[in-house]
């Protein structure tokens, strides 16, 4: 179960990415004022007992830092620039709140790449000053040569878009890298706990061959003791028959003279 300062988190995140997706205008401060109580309810979040998971928490901060970075791009006065801030963002990969199909974030970015072409595209046919006392030869002479600046328009989204799908495929290359790395790190641990369970249990069998080697030792060492005392008594049994029968010849065979 969220706790209520988790669901306060994500109701105040949703609400920001729903004015992010609107046309704000210069006097809509609102959602500069809600991220800051987004980072400061972020902080809370991570000192929390019922904190989420480590997981949650990444997709949080990242939607956090998307919206930070989207205000910074909007503050930019060139229009290039802030096309080129909005590339480097990076928005949500989850939705939000269970009803959306597309996280908002994902929208919004989409959005403000679309908004920022157009108005590179204004500049370059001059569009933008059309409207802002421009006499009709100035607008015949930009009607002269519109086929080269489409052209340059064309090539600059082109190149965006460029740029673009190389930071995709960037991340998804170091996605499947990450990923490689984690099996291969799970595999090994594997690995070398089946080689301890291994090793532990040769130690075990080692130690019960050295405790039955040990017994049969003594065993044949007192085995050994009982043969030799039973071969000692037979030779002196030997030998004294021998010295008797020897007495007994001389008695009663005595030397001739």
């Amino acid at each position: 179960m969220a706790s209520r300062l988790e669901i306060n988190f994500i109701r105040l995140l949703s609400r920001c990415e729903s004015i992010a997706s609107e046309k704000r205008g210069e006097a809509e401060w609102r959602l500069e004022k809600y991220v800051s109580a987004l980072e400061e309810m972020m902080v809370a979040l991570r000192k929390s007992v019922s904190k989420p998971t480590a997981e949650l928490l990444t997709e949080y901060m990242r939607k956090v830092d998307f919206l930070k970075g989207l205000l910074e791009a909007d503050k930019l006065s060139s229009t290039t620039e802030k096309a080129l801030a909005n590339q480097f963002l990076a928005p949500g990969r989850t939705p939000t709140i269970a009803n959306e199909r597309m996280p908002v974030s994902k929208t919004v970015h989409m959005q403000t790449k679309a908004r920022c072409t157009g108005e590179m595209r204004d500049e370059l046919l001059g569009t933008g000053l059309s409207g802002k006392g421009m006499s009709e030869n100035e607008l015949r002479n930009r009607r002269g040569v519109p086929m080269d600046e489409r052209q340059s328009a064309a090539e600059l989204e082109a190149v965006l878009q460029h740029h673009h799908n190389l930071q995709e495929k960037l991340a998804e290359d170091m996605l499947n890298l990450a990923r490689n790395l984690k099996n291969n790190s799970l595999a090994a641990q594997n690995i070398i706990k089946q080689d301890n369970q291994t090793l532990s249990h040769s130690m075990r069998q080692a130690d019960l061959n050295f405790e039955k080697l040990k017994t049969e030792s003594e065993r044949l060492e007192q085995h050994t003791k009982k043969s030799v005392n039973w071969l000692l008594w037979l030779m002196l049994i030997l030998v004294s028959f021998s010295f008797i029968s020897m007495i007994l010849f001389i008695r009663i065979f005595p030397r001739l003279r």
